[in-house]
């Protein structure tokens, strides 16, 4: 009895505390705005440049991150969304009541008592030792997306122009576009190669002085540190995890690297202003005083360009070896010493832009002349084209007969129903004058045969030679004895027939319009030349070995390049398999479509991903490939809870129409070849979904399976990951992970990383 007594008091008590904490908090939270939605660009930065004074940002913690509608902010970024289904705004109320505490987050931070340390969670793998992968929880993933919100606003008009990487719109196609457009005549160029190294005490500190000459706010200072401190921030450098959407990397490595790397890139930008003062334009000076001479002058200007992507930093230049050489001397000894950077020296060489090759980005770089880029039309394509153009013309022809024996049919039934109704009847009564149309449609008749007449030359001559023929009206007896009115008539006549008839103008405006057609292609073939010899481009391209590599290691071919199936995909369904098949696809294409081989890339995808999905949905039905393409077309359709068909693998002609025009900023490779979600056959408890701010409890457990996990790291080449795979961390192997439907549809198909995903809320399950 006393015991049950004690149990109903309980939850009063805890009540009665909580509303006295809220009561607290209420009294103690500080003024913010009142507004209960998400802040705009324009808001967000008058939110921030409200704190600058004296040339510094002044109270960023207590008095921007801390805001309520800043906070919010960060929770809208990190709720992913498809873009033909936005879900419904977030609210403070819906997120303290279904998440977290608003009014405590913000309470916490305004008086700088947030404690990282409860908000990190380490995850290790069951049975095996090994230091744990340590994550934030969703609260802190909050506040790390509100410091790089306030960041991103300070620093990122402060950025050099070549910088790009965890910036909005400056990711690695825009880097690539940067390069392909506006590089032109290397000679020589260089990447320069970090030492894998972790960020250490010596980087924190010198970050935090960066960081310090535009923010006066120790209390934000010290959250960025304790939050290195405690493992949540983890930059790599030299590695192959970074912007890759990895559970192990943070949303704020990317900002902190620019921020480190932003006196760098000062230096970078200072030595190219300076080589441009010293080297100008060979037009400015005044050299060639007419447009007409430039023509036949070739100048090819000093020049230095850059690019850096996050720690990847390459650097092209048009002049000479030497200077090329005392330029990455400089920069060495900039990285080392003052930044404190390990620069491999090994791979830190000078490449010759036209001959040899280099990687960047996963890409493979080469200065290449503009007709490799855009090659003339082989004479095979000639013939091809103008075979083409001829079965058009038969075409057109045939359209154009077929349209005339309409035209006559309905003339004689037009005719017969005339003079039937004549026959019956005195005549017709008209509400209306048809005359100016009917005569307008036989005048546009006449134009049109009088048209194609004349654009015979053979029938022109045939019928001047046939009106010319016997002219003895230039005899002068003759035409004295005839009417003046008679010869002047039959004088115009053949004024007409020589002006209309007469073969000589139409074959020589045929010769000079084939002349002029020659001249043209003389005129093309010698620009074209001069610019091989004189410009050189950019190159990109995939590396198709590396991806050739990738596929047979994971299996979607055999040893002799055909496609195979995986059976280690048959546990699932057939709409996960498609489904997983096309997140591989759609991001190797997403990834490679600034390439100038795309075209091998959409092979492989096209033909070895799609028939490695039907040959895995056979061997899994027990079925042949016949069958299987007969129940699922090429096209791999599948219905939905509504029997509504679905395409989800890109179709034939979709990946046709892929390329460089339809370019956008490619989804992070989150170790899409690794990555499978096994649904575990069970009856377990409902759980929410750990997708960042996703309130269904209508989920289903999923395992995740690291496929590559087994094989070892060491047998995975660093380069296969460097431009293929990232390298997801082994502590999330066979964790389960409960996810409504529309997430773990949204996490096949690679428009959801395992960023997006509250990694700490993964359950264990036998």
């Amino acid at each position: 009895m006393l015991l049950s007594l004690l149990r109903k008091s309980k939850p009063a008590t805890v009540t009665t505390a909580n509303f006295h904490l809220s009561s607290t908090l209420r009294r103690q939270q500080p003024h913010f705005s009142t507004e209960t939605h998400s802040l705009s660009k324009q808001a967000l930065e008058s939110l921030v440049l409200s704190r600058y004074r004296h040339g510094k940002f002044h109270g960023l913690l207590s008095d921007v991150v801390a805001a309520p509608p800043l906070l919010l902010t960060a929770c809208q970024n990190l709720k992913k969304h498809t873009p033909d289904t936005p879900p419904p705004p977030l609210t403070i109320d819906s997120v303290s009541t279904h998440f977290f505490s608003f009014q405590e987050l913000s309470f916490q931070l305004c008086k700088n008592s947030f404690d990282v340390e409860s908000c990190c969670i380490p995850v290790s793998q069951r049975g095996k030792r090994g230091t744990p992968l340590v994550l934030p929880n969703l609260k802190l993933k909050v506040v790390i997306e509100a410091i790089r919100i306030v960041l991103e606003v300070i620093y990122d008009d402060r950025f050099a122009t070549f910088c790009y990487g965890g910036r909005a719109n400056l990711g690695r196609h825009t880097a690539i576009r940067y390069l392909k457009n506006s590089v032109e005549n290397p000679s020589w160029w260089f990447s320069v190669k970090l030492d894998r190294e972790l960020f250490g005490s010596s980087h924190i500190d010198k970050l935090c002085l960066m960081l310090g000459d535009k923010i006066e706010d120790n209390a934000f200072l010290d959250l960025i540190r304790r939050l290195f401190e405690c493992k949540i921030v983890n930059i790599e450098l030299g590695g192959v995890c970074l912007g890759r959407g990895l559970p192990q990397e943070s949303a704020l490595s990317s900002i902190l690297i620019n921020v480190y790397f932003n006196g760098f890139d000062k230096e970078v930008q200072d030595l190219r202003l300076r080589t441009n003062k010293e080297n100008p334009k060979f037009m400015e000076i005044g050299l060639v005083s007419a447009e007409r001479d430039s023509d036949h002058v070739f100048y090819k200007p000093l020049t230095i360009h850059a690019v850096r992507f996050l720690d990847e930093i390459l650097i092209v230049t048009s002049g000479t070896k030497i200077m090329t050489l005392e330029l990455k001397n400089k920069v060495v000894k900039f990285l080392e010493h003052d930044l404190d950077l390990r620069v491999d020296k090994l791979s830190t060489v000078i490449h010759s832009a036209v001959e040899e090759k280099i990687d960047f980005m996963g890409m493979e770089l080469q200065a290449v002349a503009p007709s490799v880029l855009r090659p003339p039309k082989t004479e095979k394509a000639i013939r091809a084209q103008k075979k083409y153009l001829r079965q058009k013309e038969v075409r057109l022809l045939e359209l154009k007969n077929a349209k005339e024996r309409n035209r006559k049919k309905l003339g004689l039934k037009l005719l017969k129903h005339v003079f039937r109704k004549l026959k019956q009847s005195n005549g017709f009564e008209f509400a209306f004058q048809i005359e100016n149309e009917v005569r307008q449609i036989f005048r546009t008749w006449g134009e049109e045969v009088v048209q194609e007449f004349l654009g015979s030359v053979d029938e022109r001559a045939e019928w001047h030679r046939n009106l010319s023929a016997g002219d003895f009206l230039s005899l002068e007896r003759i035409r004295n004895s005839l009417p003046h009115d008679l010869v002047d008539a039959y004088d115009n006549f053949q004024h007409q027939v020589d002006k209309y008839l007469k073969p000589m103008k139409a074959k020589k405006m045929l010769e000079e319009k084939v002349k002029r057609a020659e001249e043209e292609d003389e005129q093309k073939y010698a620009q074209r030349t001069i610019e091989d010899l004189t410009r050189r481009c950019i190159k990109v391209k995939a590396p198709m070995e590396l991806i050739r590599k990738a596929v047979r290691m994971v299996g979607f071919t055999n040893s002799m390049g055909r496609p195979r199936p995986l059976t280690w995909l048959m546990v699932l369904e057939d709409v996960d398999i498609i489904k997983w098949y096309a997140g591989v696809g759609r991001r190797w294409l997403d990834f490679y479509c600034c390439c100038h081989n795309f075209r091998t890339v959409k092979i492989i995808v096209t033909y070895h991903l799609r028939f490695s999905c039907i040959l895995t949905l056979a061997e899994k039905h027990e079925a042949t490939k016949r069958e299987t393409i007969k129940h699922f077309t090429k096209d791999l359709k599948v219905s939905n809870i509504d029997g509504v068909e679905d395409v989800h693998f890109p179709s034939e002609k979709e990946i046709k129409m892929m390329g460089d025009r339809n370019l956008s900023e490619p989804i992070p490779v989150d170790g899409a070849l690794d990555l499978v979600l096994m649904r575990l056959a069970s009856d377990e408890p409902s759980h929410r979904c750990i997708a960042h701010f996703c309130d269904r409890n209508d989920t289903t457990v999923y395992r995740i399976q690291l496929q590559l996990n087994g094989l070892g790291k060491n047998f995975i080449n660093k380069s296969i990951q460097g431009c293929l795979m990232g390298s997801i961390h082994e502590s999330l192997h066979r964790k389960c992970a409960p996810l409504c439907r529309l997430h773990v549809s949204e996490v096949y198909m690679g428009r959801l990383t395992l960023q997006d995903i509250d990694c700490t809320a993964l359950l264990d399950f036998d």
